[in-house]
Formats: C-alpha cells, sequence, structure tokens
C-alpha cells in the first residue's frame, strides 16, 4: 500500500505549557514511532522517511522546546535544559495517550528520548540510535569546544560557540564526512539554519551546549534500561560523524548483545543520504511489532 494513503498531518497539541508542533503519519493501530530530532534540526529530518514507513508504521515527530515550529510562550518561563526537554516530551506522549513506541534517537534526541525511556520504560517497544549516543567512547574529539566550555562556562567560552549556529557551521554538519554531498538537499541545512534566527534562539541553543554536561553522567542508566529491557535495537550510524564516533555505536551491543550495529557510509546526518537503506532497516527488524 503505497504511503498517499496515509498523508502526513501537522499539528500543534499543548503539553507542559508548551504549544508542541508534530508531524504524524500512518495508522495508529501501526505500532508507532517516535521520531526525535537534535541540534540543529527539527521534525524536518524526518519527512522523507515518514513518507516511506507511513504504510507500516504510525509515525509521530514532535519539534523539541526550541527547535522548529514548537512554541513556548514567553510566561511559561521555560528553563532550557534536558531535564526539562525528556519532562516536556513526557508531557507530550501523554497528551497523545501514546502507550508503546519504537524510539528513533537521533543525537539530541538521545538523552531527551533516554529520559522518557527511563521515565516510561514499560512504553518503549523497541530503539532506533542513529548517531545518538549514550556511551563515554562515543564523543569524539570535535566536542572539544565544548567540553572546554563545560568545563569553564565563561562569556569567551560561550562566545566561542556561537559560530557553531552559522549557516556555515550548520552546512558543514550536513556535508563534513558525507562521500558524495551532492546527495545532501540544500533546504535542509537553510532551513535549520533560518528557524534558528529566531530572536533569543541562539542563546538557548548555547544554554543548551551547556548543559550537554548534564547527559554524561546520566550514560550509566541509559546503559542499565538498555541491559534490563534488551528490546529490539537497531543502531545505524554514519560512521564519520566527528561529533558522535564509532566507537559509540558499537558500545550498544556491551549492554545488548542482540543489538544490531551498522555503520553507514556516512557522516552526521546519515539519514539526509541513506534514508531509503534506514527505512528498509527499520521495516526489517520493527516490521513484525505488534500494534
Amino acid at each position: 500500500m503505497s504511503s498517499t494513503h496515509f498523508p502526513v498531518r501537522h499539528r500543534h497539541i499543548d503539553a507542559d505549557g508548551v504549544r508542541v508542533f508534530y508531524r504524524e503519519a500512518g495508522d495508529p493501530n501501526a505500532p508507532t514511532l517516535l521520531l526525535l530530532h537534535g541540534f540543529p534540526t527539527s521534525s524536518l529530518m524526518f519527512r522523507e522517511l515518514i513518507d516511506k514507513l507511513a504504510h507500516r508504521f504510525h509515525l509521530v515527530a514532535p519539534d523539541l522546546p526550541g527547535f522548529g515550529f514548537t512554541e513556548v510562550p514567553e510566561q511559561r518561563g521555560y528553563v532550557y535544559n534536558f531535564d526539562n526537554l525528556g519532562r516536556t516530551l513526557e508531557a507530550f506522549v501523554d497528551a497523545l495517550n501514546l502507550q508503546r513506541y519504537v524510539l528513533y534517537v537521533f543525537d539530541y534526541g538521545a538523552p531527551t528520548g533516554l529520559r522518557l525511556a527511563l521515565a516510561k520504560p514499560e512504553r518503549v517497544a523497541g530503539l532506533i540510535s542513529q548517531n545518538g549516543n549514550a556511551y563515554l567512547e562515543g564523543l569524539g574529539d570535535a566536542w572539544d569546544p565544548m567540553r572546554r566550555y563545560w568545563a569553564d562556562p565563561s562569556a569567551e567560552n560561550r562566545e566561542a560557540l556561537r559560530h557553531f549556529l552559522s549557516l556555515e557551521a550548520t552546512r558543514w554538519q550536513y556535508e563534513n564526512g558525507e562521500p558524495d554531498p551532492s546527495l545532501v538537499a540544500p533546504e535542509a541545512y537553510h532551513l535549520d539554519y533560518l528557524l534558528m534566527q529566531r530572536p533569543g534562539n541562539a542563546d538557548i541553543q548555547l544554554d543548551l551546549t551547556l548543559d550537554y554536561a548534564n547527559n554524561l553522567p546520566l550514560y550509566p542508566r541509559f546503559q542499565q534500561f538498555f541491559r534490563e529491557r534488551r528490546v529490539p535495537t537497531l543502531v545505524i550510524w554514519g560512521q564519520h560523524d566527528p561529533f558522535f564516533i564509532p566507537p559509540g555505536a558499537q558500545a550498544y551491543r556491551r549492554d545488548n548483545p542482540h543489538a544490531q550495529v551498522e555503520l553507514l557510509d556516512a557522516g552526521h546526518f546519515a539519514l539526509a543520504t541513506h534514508g531509503a537503506h534506514i527505512a528498509r532497516r527499520i521495516g526489517e527488524v520493527f516490521g513484525d511489532l505488534p500494534g
């Protein structure tokens, strides 16, 4: 059946005092994939994957606070850290009454989604990690400027990271490590950049960069979840990613020996260039899950 029978709907829902934007497609009675984006993108990164899988799965892709089209009222006084992103995500799945789902985590979506997994472990039917790190050995040298900021959150170190929010840096994240950059659609990084230009968003992103250090102490708890639950797991990773390097992918097998780990000839945004292959592998690994 063609995915044209399941058009993508673009919606908002109130959760945790936030007007969360999300994309949804597929039969709600089919297995649900909860698609969680990372920096510097949004649910936009999943638009082609949703189209490819809507005939087999129910797909839900929210924009996290600070990203995409999600709106956070000023009076909400939202503090942008990963604990709060996790709480908002928890409120979001409750607002939609999502009782069972496969988590697809990428980049920032990993520490956010894995907080949700810790809060509601019984709801996680499976895990897809596409360059979604949960191990110290997965952090590459590209994190060194952030590590300096974590060690000394001075104004100087904060300003040194502002260039990561530029169009050039955003494009670099898409194209670096990609053998054929012509496969990367330019509207992807242009739209990511433009959405980050909203008033105040640059400081939101720098706040999240600083708070990323607080994810690392949670890695043992994430790993305990992998060991105890051992849900069907697909780790599919752009192996040329300078931020999240291949040892972080291989490490998943340490806690879940049944995890399927596959390294792709791609960079950080492997989905942007290997979407058809990733869609096929998701169908192979999770296509028989009950709805």
